[in-house]
């Protein structure tokens, strides 16, 4: 299962991991994963490419974290964006991708 979670304060999102992997189908053949990393993908080359400095990321294998560095209206746009078509892929693999939040304190 890949897990997401989101970490927000004041209901903002401030950091996003992603964890696992969708076992929907084998490695390489796996639609599910397939259509999260898409997402997620093109999310972050499109922050980066119009603020570069908007997110940092790590990447390892089946782990991916995003720490979101500016709040302005195109970067929460498109987080806001990538969050949706998450959920989106939830509903229909309800047992292949988990969303869940928590408030910082």
């Amino acid at each position: 299962m890949i897990h997401i979670t989101l970490k927000r304060k004041n209901q903002i999102v401030t950091e996003i991991y992603l964890k696992g992997h969708a076992l929907y189908e084998d490695y390489g053949k796996d639609i599910v994963c397939a259509g999260v990393s898409a997402i997620l993908t093109t999310t972050i080359n499109g922050i980066l490419k119009i603020k570069e400095n908007a997110i940092t990321y790590l990447q390892k294998k089946d782990f991916f974290q995003i720490t979101i560095q500016s709040q302005d209206n195109v970067t929460k746009a498109l987080i806001e964006n990538m969050l949706d078509l998450f959920q989106e892929l939830a509903k229909t693999y309800p047992k292949n991708i988990k969303i869940e939040g928590e408030e910082e304190t």
